[in-house]
Order: structure tokens, then C-alpha cells, then sequence
């Protein structure tokens, strides 16, 4: 099936105006049911606005009503005529006067949801400055009281396939990060659950067992003490 360009924000729209089931709209977003149920339900996708897949030229009415009247039938998105190539952006992305009083709703988006994502990404996919993240981050943004959490690409400053690069990345990364500072502590090789004895001791730490070892008393060594002739004191 082909990939549609925000599946999240078409299935809003599909839940909000169609009648079709949770299965059929998951299979054409390529979603989890459960996702889409807790779409229904108020609890996924909250500040995410519908995105009509018809006006997109992603599905057509006629698609939505066979779905319909049957609730075994796979819906098929329309395959564009030709593929249009993207070009690559260089920098930040320039954002319209009219949306730049978006970004900071969509940098309380980053900050909440994908806190992976370091400044310098999301300065390059909405177009703003590392300085207004931190205004934002630290809530001492002049429009701090009314800034909400809402998706970037439903706010027009981004693309989803650009947003799902960036958060891949970031991923990516930050799992490497992790690794590396595993590999640190632990040392390369070790497994991180692995037990303190498992770990190979260093030639220090064997002559200090046997220093410790040679200052011990056995038992025998005690005992053979009693054995000698205490002197007489009485006679």
C-alpha cells in the first residue's frame, strides 16, 4: 500500500466524518486499531487537526463509500500520476508572516513529545531560533499562558516525511549515545546485567587478595598456641 503523507491527522478526519471501522482506517493510514480507537476516544491525537484525504487526491468518495457498505473491504489509495522529486532544503526553513505565531505551539510540541529531537532540528524544520525554544522551554515566552502543544505539520511549517526523518535521526542517535556510555562504565564487551564476580580482576586486585589472605589467622594457628607452656607463676 502506498504510503500516505500524514496518517495521523487523515485518520482524525476519517473518524471524525466517516463511518468506516477502526480496521479499515488503520489499514489505510497503516496505523495500530488500538491507535485509532483511542483517536475516537479523545485520547490519541489530541491537539492534531483532520486532514481530508479526498481533498488531497489521497482517496476518493467513492473509495469511502464502498468501505461503507462493506466492513470487509481495504480501502486503496489513489497512486499519484507522477512522482514529484523534493528538493533538498539547505538551512532553515523560511515561514510565512502570517504562521510564524505557530511556532511556538509547535515547539511545545517538540519539547513534550519528542524531546530527542535536539534545538538545531527543530530550528531547521519550522524555521525559528534556539533562543525561542528556550523561551519556550523555560516557559518565559512573552505568550507563555496560551502556548499549547500542536503538531507542526498540521500547523503547515513542516512536512511529515521531513518531521519522521528528524525523529529517526534523532533516535538513532540518541541510541548510539547510550551505547557509548554504556560501553564506558561497563567497559566494551561486558553485559551491562552481567555480576560483579563475572568480572575479570586486574593483577592489583589479586595481590591485594593475598596480602588480605596472608594477614588472616586460621583456626590451626590459633588453636596451636594453646599447645606451648604458659610460664609457671606460681611456683
Amino acid at each position: 500500500m502506498a504510503q500516505i503523507l500524514m496518517p495521523k491527522a487523515t485518520a482524525v478526519w476519517l473518524v471524525d466524518n466517516t463511518t468506516l471501522t477502526f480496521q479499515q482506517i488503520a489499514d489505510f493510514c497503516e496505523l495500530h486499531p488500538l491507535e485509532v480507537k483511542g483517536i475516537a476516544d479523545g485520547e490519541v491525537a489530541k491537539d492534531i487537526r483532520g486532514v481530508d484525504p479526498v481533498a488531497r487526491g489521497e482517496l476518493t468518495r467513492e473509495e469511502i463509500e464502498r468501505g461503507e457498505a462493506n466492513d470487509k473491504y481495504t480501502l486503496k489509495v489513489i497512486a499519484p500520476k507522477h512522482d514529484i522529486p523534493r528538493p533538498k532544503r539547505k538551512g532553515a526553513r523560511y515561514t510565512p508572516v502570517s504562521r510564524r505565531g505557530d511556532r511556538p505551539d509547535a515547539i511545545q510540541w517538540f519539547i513534550r513529545h519528542h524531546p530527542e529531537i535536539s534545538d538545531a532540528q527543530i530550528s531547521k524544520l519550522i524555521g525559528t531560533t534556539k533562543s525561542t525554544i528556550e523561551l519556550v522551554r523555560s516557559r518565559q515566552h512573552w505568550n507563555s499562558p496560551n502556548i499549547r502543544p500542536v503538531d507542526p505539520v498540521t500547523l503547515g511549517l513542516t512536512t511529515q516525511i521531513e518531521l519522521d526523518e528528524a525523529v529517526s535521526k534523532a533516535s538513532a542517535k540518541r541510541a548510539k549515545m547510550e551505547a557509548d556510555r554504556d560501553e564506558k562504565l561497563i567497559g566494551p564487551g561486558l553485559d551491562p546485567i552481567q555480576s560483579v564476580e563475572d568480572v575479570p580482576s586486574s593483577p592489583f586486585d589479586e595481590e591485594e587478595r593475598k596480602r588480605k589472605a596472608d594477614d588472616q589467622l586460621t583456626v590451626d594457628d590459633v588453636f596451636a598456641n594453646f599447645g606451648k607452656s604458659a610460664p609457671d607463676d606460681e611456683s
